[in-house]
């Protein structure tokens, strides 16, 4: 079992437990849980591509129609101060990976945002989510976008099948994933081929159909398995990593039937830079949301007809905020900010969870959680140290990362058996164009840093779109933010705090 090379000791007293004593913020009523060791639970993990918090109905969106998103928030709970790990992309997905947040992970930015301006890619120091559930006896796949082995060549440890994944199908590197008719994608290590694809037509196979299929020929392999023999299933997890709505904004015809001639006003877009976008965006916008609505009721209907529905553990997010928008859909709603910014906007993200028999339906809760917590949420569901396979010593290994990262298990949250650990704070930093920038929330309070010196302070409950910086009206809290900010990063030869040229303008 690898070792992550920053450990971050946690004040837990077991191994991604919560503190008995911690102070509840759960509106749930609560449900009988049955799940043993013997029985751990499926896990799907759903991570939309830059949709923002009011992209869907069940968080306030009036244009855009997601009926199977409302089904599943009604048939579970939503959190409504849930965070992205970061604001772009790579960063977010290696902090739900491993369980760190941007101050402490190994990969803090996108793709050439480095002070070498080389890409950085997870490594065999890092240990994900998969291996602990593939070591505690899941099955593990990932269907979709993986961004997280980008050097060239291509660094076979950065691969998904090096990273505790028994199965990869998608998109290796964030740029394929910019266009739904790439041509090139991979299944496990091999290159797959979709020979009619050509991305500057948009023409072909639309990639996130094929994502679907794949997804649902998985769990229907899995359902099969589990019938033909009870004794010997294993449970599953499947990180279905969507590449919809991020841009270039492109779907199918037969999806925008219901959006046009509605009176909406058109916005046209480049298609011919390198988004290779549809000409209108706000039909083709909203298909593609109601797009991957539509799959993600596929999914749930498959859940019900393999007969697994009842121990499987749905969950659907976003990896940031919004970059499309400019206010037609009111994508933040009531949020400041977008993709690239610490405002709340940028990282606050939609949050839905269903298990039935174990999340109460039709529920909220404003429990602070983020994606460094599900390395802890899913130690705790996969019950550590039960696999047949696993040695004492494993066993123990698995214990101690579980309970080094940056992570508090929001199992409690989900349940409402007992009352919720609550994090100390919250941490990110982001360095792109506008950066080097830093942010940090306690409570209801929130600091906003500038470089080299700039100060924001906000109050959450009072100001949730960051209107008023009072800043000057506090000293204190100011002080106290200031203070936990100063400490709540560790050093990063690629990942420093200081002013970047813009990679992608070398030479030019």
């Amino acid at each position: 079992m690898r070792k992550s090379t920053l450990l971050i000791t946690m004040l837990l007293t077991s191994a991604c437990m919560t503190d008995s004593n911690a102070q509840s913020e759960n509106t749930n009523t609560s449900v009988s849980t049955n799940t043993t060791a013997s029985n751990p639970p499926n896990i799907i993990l759903i991570v939309a591509d830059d949709l923002g918090y009011g992209d869907i109905e069940p968080f306030g969106q009036k244009l855009i129609k997601t009926p199977n998103l409302n089904r599943l928030a009604e048939g579970g709970i939503k959190l409504t101060q849930h965070y992205a790990g970061s604001t772009v992309c790579g960063p977010s997905r290696a902090s739900l990976l491993t369980g760190f947040h941007s101050g402490h992970g190994s990969v803090r930015g996108n793709p050439k945002w480095t002070n070498s301006g080389n890409p950085v890619d997870l490594s065999t120091n890092d240990t994900t989510l998969a291996h602990i559930l593939k070591n505690n006896g899941y099955n593990t796949a990932i269907i979709g976008k993986w961004g997280m082995a980008e050097q060239v060549p291509t660094n076979i440890n950065a691969m998904p099948n090096a990273q505790g994944f028994d199965y990869f199908f998608g998109y290796k590197t964030h740029v394929a994933a910019h266009h739904y008719y790439w041509p090139t994608l991979f299944e496990n290590n091999n290159e797959y081929k979709l020979k009619d694809n050509d991305y500057l037509k948009n023409q072909g196979k639309y990639t996130h159909d094929l994502f679907t299929e794949k997804a649902l020929n998985y769990i229907v392999k899995q359902g099969e398995t589990t019938q033909a023999n009870e004794a010997q299933k294993q449970p599953f997890f499947l990180y279905l990593a969507y590449t919809i709505p991020h841009l270039a904004l492109t779907v199918p015809e037969d999806a925008k039937s219901q959006y046009k001639d509605l009176g909406w006003p058109k916005r046209m877009l480049n298609t011919e830079g390198h988004y290779r976008n549809d000409a209108e965006g706000n039909v083709t916008y909203a298909a593609m949301v109601s797009r991957m609505d539509r799959d993600i009721g596929k999914i749930m209907d498959s859940l019900k007809a393999q007969g697994i529905d009842d121990n499987t553990l749905v969950i659907f997010t976003s990896d940031n905020g919004h970059e499309y928008d400019k206010g037609f859909f009111n994508s933040n709603g009531p949020l400041r900010g977008k993709k690239r910014d610490l405002y709340e906007g940028g990282i606050r993200v939609p949050f839905i969870a269903r298990w039935p028999n174990q999340i109460a339906a039709n529920t909220t809760s404003d429990h602070i959680s983020a994606f460094w917590d599900y390395f802890a949420t899913f130690c705790e569901l996969s019950a550590p140290g039960q696999s047949k396979s696993q040695t004492k010593d494993l066993a123990k290994d698995i214990a101690t990362n579980c309970t080094q990262t940056d992570g508090i298990s929001f199992v409690n949250t989900l349940t409402a058996e007992k009352p919720q650990q609550q994090h100390e704070y919250m941490y990110w930093e982001f360095n792109e164009k506008h950066g080097p920038l830093q942010a940090i929330r306690k409570g209801d309070w929130k600091l906003v840093k500038k470089h080299p010196n700039k100060f924001e302070l906000y109050n959450l409950d009072k100001d949730i779109s960051e209107q008023s910086n009072i800043a000057k009206q506090n000293p204190e809290k100011l002080a106290q933010l200031k203070s936990l900010l100063k400490n709540a990063r560790t050093p990063h030869p690629e990942f420093s705090l200081k002013k970047l040229p813009n990679p992608y303008l070398k030479g030019k």
